[in-house]
């Protein structure tokens, strides 16, 4: 059953990019919506029932709905701003619940926190020198960020300082996400939207949560 979830994910998402190329985005937003139950359910289905498990399958569920309105803001243009800036909030209350679920595994969260906020502060020095956009976004996009570098940085301790099969597939699945919204990013707010890099940043976004979805197989 999980094989099939991963498949079905991956043709939707084949599918999603296609409609959205075309801009097709209602059907676009449908097929993506779909692409991203399948990961939830993949997650459910994983599941043990534990803490750790149900923090993680909720910022599956969410991190599914923020792909919906990420998609909504090409169906409602003239809200398109504003739907997008939702869509990262929501997106940024998943991370911060798969943070939830793993931080407190760290041994030592302080340093983890450190090692994030020095990470943040100069992946974003970068990322601003490649893009152009309005203080709102550069805003949420330090928050977004500082959020998910600190989950990685949490992630990949777990992985360092008590290796499992659950922190090694998490880790790598949290890597994933980190490197999509790089590249959602610099292709969203950069000097040419590329096609091919949309594929890139989907392609590596539904990896991740697969990955971490798959995780949860580790803690049955």
């Amino acid at each position: 059953m999980p094989y099939v979830l991963i498949a079905l994910c991956a043709v939707l998402a084949v599918l999603f990019l296609s409609r959205e190329s075309k801009k097709e985005y209602t059907a676009a937003v449908v097929l993506k919506g779909l692409a991203s139950l399948c990961f939830v359910i993949l997650g459910i289905l994983n599941s043990s029932g534990s803490g750790t498990a149900k923090l993680i399958v909720l910022g599956l569920l969410i991190g599914c709905v923020a792909d919906i309105l990420l998609n909504l803001r090409m169906v409602f243009e003239k809200k398109g701003q504003l739907i997008f800036l939702v869509g990262i909030l929501v997106f940024l209350t998943g991370h911060i619940l798969y943070l939830a679920a793993v931080l407190p595994l760290c041994s030592n969260r302080l340093v983890c926190v450190i090692i994030g906020v020095i990470l943040t502060a100069l992946l974003m020095v970068w990322i601003f020198k490649q893009i152009t956009a309005k203080p709102a976004f550069k805003i949420f996009g330090i928050v977004y960020i500082g959020a998910i570098m600190l989950l990685n940085c949490a992630a990949v301790w777990n992985l360092v300082t008590a290796p499992s099969r659950f922190a090694a597939v998490f880790a790598a699945g949290a890597v994933l996400f980190l490197v999509s919204d790089i590249v959602l990013i610099l292709n969203t707010f950069g000097k040419e939207f590329r096609q091919s890099l949309r594929n890139t940043n989907i392609g590596l976004y539904y990896a991740g949560q697969i990955l971490i979805a798959m995780s949860l197989l580790a803690l049955a």
